[in-house]
């Protein structure tokens, strides 16, 4: 995505100190707190403290200063929690909003019997179809069923260059907001008003209809555990603390029991989700729910297809070899003559080497254009004496030259499949009967690619080539690009097969595709990310969509998966290494005067029970508001195995999370002494 499109985002997510209080008091609601169990005990006991104080304040018993303390370090710490969850929204909403705004108020000029009706854009529904002039904004979600333009999709992508849309082809999809810049194209709607991909990741981002995932379930139930088992720790103190004569009071036990539950995580956990699929949606990655972010990052094989993936899409001719006898140079000169004509990248390229290498091609006169089709697989010129110039597949331009009555020279056979073993696509040329050599049409390895299928593979994910090549040439593709495995003359059946064989094996797959044939293998994918270019079937068979429709897109939504992963895990990690830390730090304190053997463990020596509860629930409040940005802004992700991300988040997150509470709960302690 372009610097236009992050602007916009950076701008547009910061949020008002009075709109960001508003937001956190009203997910005070009881229906917003029963989705989190462990704020829903934090919000029970701020109530109980709240009670407690009004009737101290009745009593006039002198517990009132400490309970109303108590009470308003417990509302800010669920306040803190909400804020959380809704800065995380802002970022979303800032960006989803930039994208909705350039919509405007569209109109369509809708075809109903062959005659245009012009409406509002929010009248269409799926089926519809819509005429679009070049200059004018397309209206929906939809596939062009007639025509071809140039789009300018810098609305929804940020990306000014224009592309190419075209119907009948597996680039035919277009999104409402972008610009036609040429041409008149029909598009057929593809989704009713609501429903299209960025009304769903803008409903997912805003919270609206934001599912938990299936590990963020999990970790619910695990953190709603410990909070029962912490509850049952915090009651049994009760009778303890009679039989040592220990000073407690409910308020001080509902603040210890907040300061024991995994607070820190439990506050963070909604704005670590709701974070991940911002980080894709600021990828121009729409994700059709949370679930698929998550899934992203616990992905075991990639499935790549080598063109537009892994190498940049255009081959590029790279080599003229003649056969023997033939002169270089007159290879040179028909490859290029056959090539002026031809307006696809490889004609261009072939033209563009003749001329590197002195070529000074001029378009024949007296000459007829033959096209390539995919019938014949050549193309070429005819003169009006009759000679013929073609260039094209190896074993059609071979069986010309045959039928002509020419001989194959000996070394073809080999030359061909030196340069198919060098990872290049052979194209011959021939001048009438005589086979002059072959053009060596090569595909370019992106930049850095083979680094980050290494990097991949540090962190347990297979990486698998699908290509339509033949085997030799899809060997030394793979081996220039470094994926552990490849699959040549791949079919789409050939595609679904391999998907079901490693799901069958317990593995989660990802892939990508466009068309129309990909909509099977991407629907039984775990991970199917489809190009938004590409085909309505394709769209609806995805759980992922990328605006941009850049193949190389599937490995940042990896990337990004497993960094929510990775920052899920860390906080984690750190919360619950908080919780034992405070345990051993504010336990000691209460009890050491009842049970004089615990004075030893009292090795903060805080000034007295009532200022250690009072220091820890302090420093629990205040941790989760300084976690935030770290939440948002997620751990950086980094190519290491398991074992080692467990150890170094041990050691940094578990043994940080064990060390920080003591001296901090010392430091709140040496100021709250002065008071209690």
């Amino acid at each position: 995505m372009t610097n236009l499109s992050s602007r916009r985002h950076h701008h547009g997510s910061r949020m008002p100190p009075a709109t960001l209080i508003g937001e956190s008091l009203r997910r005070l609601h009881p229906r917003s707190l029963a989705r989190n169990p462990v704020m829903a005990v934090v919000a029970i006991g701020t109530l109980v403290c709240l009670l407690y104080t009004l009737l101290s304040f009745i009593d006039g018993d002198g517990q009132t200063a400490f309970t109303l303390i108590v009470s308003l370090i417990l509302l800010a710490t669920l306040l803190f929690a909400n804020a959380a969850e809704a800065v995380a929204e802002a970022r979303g909403k800032a960006h989803a909003g930039s994208l909705r705004a350039t919509r405007g108020e569209l109109r369509a000029r809708r075809l109903i019997a062959g005659v245009e009706e012009d409406i509002d854009a929010g009248q269409l529904r799926r089926g519809d179809r819509v005429r679009v002039a070049a200059g004018e904004l397309i209206p929906a979600d939809g596939e062009i069923v007639e025509g071809a333009g140039s789009i300018n999709e810098s609305a929804v992508t940020g990306e000014s260059a224009p592309v190419l849309r075209e119907a009948g082809t597996d680039n035919s999809g277009v999104s409402a907001g972008t610009k036609l810049l040429s041409d008149d194209i029909v598009v057929e709607v593809s989704v009713d008003p609501g429903e299209s991909l960025l009304d769903q990741m803008i409903a997912l981002v805003e919270g609206a209809s934001r599912q938990k995932t299936p590990s963020e379930l999990a970790l619910s139930v695990l953190l709603a555990t410990l909070t029962l088992i912490f509850v049952i720790v915090v009651v049994s103190l009760v009778p303890m603390a009679h039989f040592t004569g220990a000073s407690t009071s409910i308020v001080m036990l509902v603040a210890l029991l907040v300061c024991l539950i995994p607070t820190t995580i439990g506050g963070l956990l909604p704005a670590i989700g709701i974070a991940g699929m911002e980080r894709a949606m600021r990828a121009n990655l729409v994700a059709r729910s949370g679930k698929a972010v998550e899934i992203a990052g616990s992905i075991d094989t990639l499935l790549l297809d080598k063109t537009g993936t892994i190498t940049l899409g255009d081959r590029r001719a790279t080599e003229f070899a003649p056969c023997p006898g033939i002169d270089r140079t007159r290879l040179r000169d028909i490859a290029a003559l056959c090539s002026l004509a031809d307006p696809t990248p490889e004609g261009r390229s072939i033209v563009a080497l003749a001329r590197e290498l002195g070529a000074h091609p001029q378009a024949p006169e007296q000459a007829e254009v033959v096209a390539f089709s995919a019938a014949t697989r050549v193309s070429g010129l005819d003169f009006s004496d009759g000679r013929q110039w073609r260039k094209g597949a190896p074993n059609a331009i071979a069986a010309m030259v045959q039928q002509q009555g020419g001989r194959l020279p000996p070394d073809f056979d080999g030359l061909v499949e030196r340069i198919s073993r060098d990872g290049a696509t052979p194209l011959a040329v021939a001048e009438g009967s005589v086979l002059l050599g072959v053009i060596a049409l090569s595909d370019v390895i992106k930049q850095g690619i083979a680094e980050r299928f290494a990097q991949l593979r540090e962190v347990g994910v297979r990486t698998v080539m699908v290509t339509g090549d033949n085997p030799i040439t899809a060997a030394a593709i793979a081996a220039e690009a470094g994926v552990d495995d490849y699959i040549a003359e791949a079919t789409p059946e050939r595609k679904l097969e391999l998907i079901r064989s490693e799901q069958a094996g317990g593995r989660l797959v990802a892939m990508m595709g466009d068309g129309t044939n990909d909509a099977p293998a991407l629907a039984q994918a775990d991970l199917g990310l489809a190009m938004n270019s590409g085909t309505q079937a394709a769209r609806e068979a995805a759980n992922m969509v990328d605006l941009d429709s850049d193949p190389g897109k599937l490995l940042n939504a990896v990337e990004i998966g497993k960094q929510l992963l990775i920052t899920r895990g860390a906080l984690t990690t750190f919360s619950l290494a908080n919780d034992i830390a405070k345990y051993f730090a504010i336990l000691p304190a209460i009890f050491a005067a009842g049970i004089p053997a615990l004075a030893a463990l009292d090795v903060l020596d805080l000034h007295s029970p009532r200022s250690a509860v009072l220091s820890a629930v302090i420093f629990n409040a205040l941790v989760i508001p300084a976690l935030i940005p770290f939440a948002l802004r997620g751990v950086r992700f980094r190519a290491v195995s398991a074992s080692a991300m467990l150890r170094r988040n041990l050691l940094l997150y578990g043994l940080g999370g064990v060390l920080l509470p003591f001296p901090a709960i010392k430091a709140i302690d040496l100021v709250v002494g002065l008071f209690f």
